[in-house]
């Protein structure tokens, strides 16, 4: 019995020593995250082969492994850049992207845990100014936005293609013009807009007048042949016509051929 505690105590120091070595052996790798193997006795990271994937995983206790986020991520910038004729513009942007997977080893040897700061964010600054910068202010405020967007991203994502980044999407939320200038284009946008709608109305107003002027000569050339054509014997048949129909009528009493002064019959002793 006397032994059993001189026992005891190395088996305890020797669990503590296991349990102290097993949990610098076991990493867990959450959702939407990989790790990247780091050899302290090797070749230090681990490039040649896949990251670690989710889940449960033993490494020797003496190696590190740095853990990194590899799904979409969007990262927020607000830029002071110049537009074409050198006017100060506020551009506010974000990116989504997500790093490389297979390539995540070469990521964390060459660019570290914060590429973000290192990589992204200098190359969107880049790309904004040198595409902010082909453009006028009233340009920017107006039409070219959805423009500019897909120039950032294209220029962004030809750089960072190479750095082990894949850039999904970038995004332009806003583009703030000095007061002064932004009044000043929007004066001048509503000036055009009422030259446009005062040209609207006149073409409009001309084209009635046309159609007035059209149908009125119609009308007068419709009259001009109608007179052409009614000569003194088609009126008289017209009338004896008209004058056979009325006989048939039941209140009609006598009719008198060739009692009108123009030779057409009359019509006597009506009820």
């Amino acid at each position: 019995m006397d032994k059993l505690p001189k026992i005891a105590l190395p088996a305890v120091f020797v669990l503590i020593v296991l349990v102290i070595i097993f949990s610098k052996s076991t990493v867990t790798i959450g959702s939407g995250e990989a790790g990247v193997l780091y050899k302290t006795f090797g070749d230090g990271v681990v490039t040649d082969e896949p990251p670690l994937g989710e889940g449960f995983h033993i490494v020797a206790p003496w190696n590190k492994v740095f853990v990194y986020e590899v799904r979409q991520q969007e990262v927020f910038e607000k830029m002071n850049v110049l537009s074409s004729n050198g006017l100060d513009i506020k551009l506010d942007a974000s990116a989504w992207f997500q790093p490389k997977f297979n390539e995540l080893g070469k990521l964390h040897q060459e660019k570290g845990e914060d590429y973000v700061q290192r990589v992204l964010l200098p190359t969107i600054r880049s790309a904004a100014r040198s595409v902010v910068g082909r453009y006028t202010p009233e340009q920017l405020y107006s039409s070219k936005r959805d423009a500019i967007q897909a120039e950032i991203f294209e220029e962004t994502k030809k750089i960072v293609d190479d750095e082990y980044i894949q850039l999904n999407e970038i995004l332009v939320r806003d583009v703030t013009l000095p007061p002064t200038i932004k009044e000043a284009i929007e004066r001048k946008l509503r000036q055009e807009q009422e030259s446009l709608e005062y040209e609207f109305r006149l073409v409009t107003a001309k084209k009635e007048a046309e159609k007035v002027t059209i149908e009125a000569q119609g009308k007068a050339d419709a009259n001009k042949i109608l007179s052409a054509s009614l000569t003194d014997k088609i009126l008289q048949d017209k009338g004896i016509d008209a004058t056979l129909k009325l006989s048939e009528s039941p209140n009609t009493k006598v009719i008198v051929v060739g009692g009108g002064d123009s030779g057409l019959p009359l019509i006597l002793g009506n009820n």
